[in-house]
């Protein structure tokens, strides 16, 4: 099935990918089923309050199925998700698969500039959000959606339902069903969920991803972390991220018949204290969160943990002195992670020698993924040449949803450029070198340049705005707002961060370190020279603590 403002793949190339075995053409969660049906008692999925079988979870997901074309949803139309860490985000994205319905991955920190550009853009017939997550009120921003969204009709709560919005606890429900005999399975090649781009553009967009595609995703990189049924998957990451979804993560623990285990946040000393109790075998972080525990282990003096064995890092270049502690500290083999929810996805292999693990960040974990290495004219680089990446294969879509303009510059001839700029040595594994892209990388987050220096010329005092990335230990990349002021006006930074607040902008895309100029370098064509100012503010102080 085709959905309008889909960019389906060529003919010749899906002929290809089913005749050689990447495309199975079964949904999403037929693989799910099979593992309940081959062991349904046992434990598919837990959080702190909750323990679940393969039996129950598909009981409930097929049941909420059910219930959400009850609602008068049906295959294609989409529900924006901003769920946290939970059982409810795995069940109801399940339903979701089983039913036909799209999930749309939106991120628990999201807010209303992000939110109703999402759900008009998906055409949203659902929000699903949490009641409150500490003092934030989920519900009411999900009524500000709805009031913009005209499309959005039914907002779903997680928690404590007011009378205008439907409980999740009864959609998701348990009832009794035949897990193998729905009527409604979707269409292998319709969109199985939207995922959210980064870039430099602002506001994200949507990447089509199919049962097809994201089902091979999640086989591929299972199968290059070797997951199976005795795995124990952590995840701490938000879980509508790609890395912590399907790379393999979560969809890669069920898929396999092994546990997903859900933390709403990675803070060291509950996660370690999860990974004895449960017995965790594979964990994924960022590198802040990797140093973030690193530290703890060494300043706690916490024992071993002998489960964990495997701890997948991506998102950002993981420093190479940090990747070398891994090992002796967490007793856990590190495993490098490089990709995008675009699609392609470089891993380094367990079995790999010291030397790619910790410098690399790995290769393609199909061999029908397609790779080149260009210079700034469109030419391809040799081996150990620095360029930027472009790439086509089995899992990268071949353009985003209702974008034609974005599909214009970003796929090349059915190449995906991604922005990045690598180094492919001569063994095929990748280093990654940074981005081509006005864009900065904070901890695995990719935020626009472009999008922060709208919402700064919306302060009033500020003449001009420029914003760049500037280097970090632990997050990679920090924002920085260089500004010009007007004549006889004073802006700090509590009140730019306060006015991105008010404004309704995600906290992580908050300014951590304004800059002051009289005036703005410029480039000799006039354009503002954000290489000095890169150079000139990469040491300074930060002026306040991350968001």
């Amino acid at each position: 099935m085709s959905l309008p403002g889909t960019v389906p793949w060529p003919p010749e190339f899906a002929s290809r990918y089913r005749s050689e075995g990447y495309w199975e053409d079964r949904p999403i969660g037929d693989y799910i089923a099979d593992a309940a049906a081959a062991a349904p008692e046992r434990v598919a999925v837990v959080t702190p309050e909750v323990r679940m079988t393969y039996d129950e979870l598909m009981s409930r997901a097929d049941a909420a199925a059910a219930r959400l074309h009850g609602m008068g949803l049906r295959p294609g139309d989409r529900i924006l998700l901003q769920l946290p860490n939970d059982w409810p985000f795995i069940v109801l994205t399940l339903a979701c698969f089983r039913s036909g319905v799209i999930p749309v991955m939106a991120l628990p920190a999201h807010r209303l500039h992000e939110l109703s550009h999402l759900a008009r853009m998906a055409e949203a017939r659902a929000i699903a959000v949490p009641d409150r997550v500490r003092d934030f009120d989920h519900v009411e921003l999900a009524r500000q959606v709805a009031a913009e969204a005209v499309s959005v009709e039914t907002i779903l709560v997680s928690g404590a339902a007011p009378d205008d919005c439907v409980s999740l606890a009864d959609l998701l429900a348990p009832a009794a069903a035949d897990h193998n005999q729905l009527d409604h399975a979707p269409d292998p090649d319709s969109p199985a969920c939207f995922l959210l781009s980064g870039g430099t553009t602002g506001l994200p967009k949507l990447i089509v991803r199919t049962h097809n595609d994201y089902a091979y995703n999640v086989r591929a990189t299972a199968s290059a972390t070797g997951f199976s049924e005795r795995t124990v998957y952590l995840s701490t990451l938000p879980a509508s991220h790609n890395f912590a979804l399907a790379c393999p993560g979560i969809l890669g623990a069920l898929f396999v018949g092994g546990t997903a285990v859900m933390l709403p946040s990675p803070e060291p000393a509950r996660a370690f204290e999860t990974i004895r109790r449960e017995g965790v075998t594979v964990a994924s972080a960022v590198p802040a969160v990797a140093q973030r525990w690193l530290e703890h282990q060494r300043e706690s003096g916490a024992g071993p943990m002998p489960s964990f064995e495997v701890l997948q890092v991506g998102g950002s270049r993981m420093p190479d002195e940090l990747a070398a502690r891994v090992r002796p500290e967490l007793g856990a083999t590190l495993q490098q992670v490089f990709g995008m929810a675009e699609g392609l996805i470089n891993m380094t292999r367990l079995d790999d020698p010291d030397d790619v693990i910790l410098t690399t960040q790995g290769r393609p974990v199909s061999p029908a993924d397609e790779i080149r290495i260009l210079d700034d004219q469109g030419g391809e680089l040799p081996d150990d040449a620095v360029g930027s990446i472009v790439t086509r294969g089995p899992y990268t879509p071949r353009g985003y949803f209702q974008a034609k303009e974005q599909n214009a510059r970003a796929f090349l001839d059915g190449w995906y450029a991604s922005g990045d700029l690598v180094q492919r040595r001569p063994d095929g594994n990748l280093v990654v070198h940074g981005r081509d892209k006005d864009t900065i990388n904070r901890g695995g987050e990719k935020i626009s340049a472009e999008e922060v220096e709208s919402f700064a010329y919306r302060i009033d005092g500020i003449r001009l705005a420029a914003v760049v990335g500037t280097p970090d230990p632990i997050l990679g990349e920090r924002i920085c707002l260089c500004v010009v002021l007007r004549t006889e006006v004073t802006v700090t930074l509590d009140d730019v961060r306060a006015s991105f607040a008010r404004a309704g902008l995600a906290p992580f895309k908050h300014p951590e370190q304004l800059e002051l100029l009289d005036e703005m370098p410029l480039t000799k064509v006039g354009k503002v020279d954000k290489a000095a100012l890169r150079t000139r503010f990469a040491n300074e102080r930060l002026k306040s603590p991350p968001a």
